[in-house]
């Protein structure tokens, strides 16, 4: 298996990362849905397209649905706009399963606050930002089937068994 995330998982994806994550950089929604998708775009040419190729199974730590969530729903960029960037760098690949761990808004602050190494610029975004995010990322739940809600106020352990047991049920 192999697992990667986004924006990142290549030289040129963790510079277009460090870029989209400084604080101190005002960036703006279109500029982000550019630069997610080209980060995006040198990671399924070098990284996820070839491992899928070979057989492997991947796992990317975020993805499309994840622009539409941040860029689409809680930015306003328009999702017809996101949709083709995302086809366009992915070159249509898209995921056979997607978890979604929902956790409240005061959890996730939490866990952000306890990160070693703070937050980023999209961390730092207000409460309505991330609550739009989440409901976002909850109208992308109810559209594709592929997408399999996980509870992640539950304990890790029970959270990982739920995305087991998923997986299980999906290759059956």
């Amino acid at each position: 298996m192999l697992e990667t995330r986004e924006p990142g998982g290549t030289p040129a994806g963790d510079r277009i990362r460090e870029l989209f994550l400084e604080p101190a950089l005002p960036v703006g929604a279109m500029t982000e849905v550019l630069l997610v998708n080209a980060s995006r775009a040198q990671l399924v040419a070098d990284v996820i397209r070839p491992a899928l190729e070979a057989g492997s199974t991947v796992l990317c730590d975020r993805y499309v649905d994840s622009t539409l969530a941040y860029q689409g729903y809680a930015r306003g960029v328009d999702l017809e706009t996101v949709k083709r960037l995302c086809e366009a760098a992915t070159g249509g690949l898209y995921p056979d399963l997607t978890f979604l761990v929902d956790v409240s808004l005061a959890t996730s602050r939490g866990r952000v606050a306890s990160r070693h190494g703070g937050s980023d610029r999209i961390d730092e975004q207000g409460l309505a930002f991330h609550d739009r995010v989440r409901d976002g990322f909850a109208a992308l739940a109810r559209l594709e089937s592929r997408i399999v809600v996980l509870d992640g106020e539950r304990a890790a352990e029970i959270v990982l068994e739920a995305a087991m047991a998923a997986i299980a049920n999906f290759a059956a």
